[in-house]
Order: C-alpha cells, then sequence, then structure tokens
C-alpha cells in the first residue's frame, strides 16, 4: 500500500533528514497463520489497511508514532500492529527500502 506522510528524524549526527520532509512509502505487509480463520483469512487485508492507512497516511509521523521515525521503526510500529503479522517491508524511495521480521 502507499502512505503520504512526513517525519524529522532525530539523528546522533548532522543530516538534512532532520528537517521536516515527506516520502510516498510504499508498504508489504506479511501475515501468515497455521490455520485460515472462519472466514477463510489469515488476516483481513481492510483490518490491515484501517490499521497502517488509518493511522499514518496523511500525517506527521513524529506526532503520531512514539518513536524517532525511521522507515526501520515504521516497519517495526506496523508488524507490532497487525494482526499475525511478521515481516514489514517500508521503502521510502527508489532503493532506499528497511525491513523488519519478527524472530
Amino acid at each position: 500500500m502507499e502512505v503520504s506522510a512526513a517525519h524529522a528524524l532525530k539523528l546522533s549526527y548532522p543530516s538534512k533528514c532532520e528537517r521536516l520532509h515527506g516520502h510516498n512509502w510504499i508498504i508489504t505487509v506479511y501475515c501468515r497463520a497455521e490455520r485460515l480463520n472462519a472466514d477463510g483469512m489469515v488476516t483481513d487485508f481492510s483490518h490491515i489497511k484501517d490499521t497502517v492507512m488509518g493511522t499514518l497516511d496523511h500525517q506527521n509521523l513524529n506526532d503520531v508514532l512514539s518513536c524517532n521515525p525511521t522507515a526501520e521503526n515504521i516497519a517495526r510500529w506496523i508488524c507490532e500492529r497487525v494482526e499475525n503479522c511478521y515481516k514489514v517491508e517500508v521503502c521510502e524511495s527508489e532503493g532506499n527500502t528497511a525491513v523488519y521480521e519478527k524472530d
């Protein structure tokens, strides 16, 4: 899914990314289960979209997330909130993708 959002990173070194800027994030959520639920699903796609898009789209991520809104932290945040999720890829721009995967 695509999420349009802004953020300003808090880093231990000087960077232009410390200034507020935005991305059209491309987010891929991976879910798995040993059995499908009564509806024949692992996780309803609309629930995933509600969690991710409903919270993050067209937001300043610094105001929404309680962590430094790096692509890595965004991936972890999503993975912790989506039912049956084990892996999330967050691409903030071409060639810049972070992957978070539960152990």
